[in-house]
C-alpha cells in the first residue's frame, strides 16, 4: 500500500467518518506515516465497531477521490501529535460513536444515501466538539474532503432523494 493511500484512510479517520470507512481495511507498509497514524489505521475497526451503519460505495469513492486530490499543505496536517491525540480520543469514544451511528442509521427511513447522511451528520455534529484540539488540522482537512465529496455526489446522483440528501449535508458540521 502506498503512503498516499494510507494517508487517505487516516484523514477520513480524523473526521469520525472513518468508523465506517475503515472497517475491514488494513494498511500494509505505511512506512512514511508517523507511528501514531499507522496505529490509527490498524486499530480503526476495533475502535469503531459499527454493526449496521453503512457507507454507500459511491460515497466511499467520492471521499477517497477527494483525499487523493489533497495538496501537500493539507497532507502536512497528518502529524504524530495529531494522530496520537486522535487515537486516544478514538479509544475512549469509539464504541459510543459506533453505537450512535448504528442507532441513527437504524432509526432513519429511506434509501441508503439518506440513512448514511442522517447518521453521519448527526454523529459528526455530536462528537466533533469533543475531539481534542490537537486534531483540528485533521478536522479542517476532513471538512474540506466532506464538503467537496458531498458537492460531487449531489451533482452526480441520479436519484432525486439522494441528490437532496447529499446537498443538505455538504456544508458539513
Amino acid at each position: 500500500m502506498t503512503a498516499r493511500r494510507a494517508f487517505r484512510r487516516v484523514v477520513v479517520a480524523a473526521a469520525v467518518i472513518p468508523a465506517a470507512l475503515l472497517v475491514g481495511h488494513t494498511p500494509a507498509q505505511a512506512v512514511e506515516l508517523p507511528p501514531a497514524c499507522q496505529a490509527a489505521l490498524t486499530e480503526a475497526q476495533n475502535k469503531f465497531p459499527v454493526q449496521q451503519f453503512t457507507v454507500p460505495d459511491k460515497v466511499k469513492t467520492a471521499i477517497l477521490d477527494e483525499l487523493a486530490a489533497l495538496n501537500e499543505t493539507d497532507q502536512k496536517a497528518l502529524t504524530e501529535t495529531a494522530c496520537a491525540a486522535w487515537n486516544r480520543w478514538a479509544t475512549a469514544n469509539g464504541a459510543a460513536v459506533a453505537r450512535d451511528l448504528d442507532t441513527r442509521y437504524q432509526n432513519t427511513d429511506g434509501l441508503a444515501c439518506t440513512k448514511f447522511t442522517t447518521a453521519a451528520m448527526g454523529a459528526l455534529k455530536k462528537y466533533a466538539p469533543t475531539i481534542p484540539a490537537e486534531t483540528r488540522g485533521l478536522e479542517t482537512v476532513a471538512k474540506k474532503v466532506w464538503s467537496n465529496a458531498m458537492q460531487t455526489l449531489s451533482a452526480e446522483a441520479t436519484n432525486a432523494t439522494c441528490r437532496q440528501s447529499y446537498n443538505s449535508v455538504k456544508a458539513g458540521w
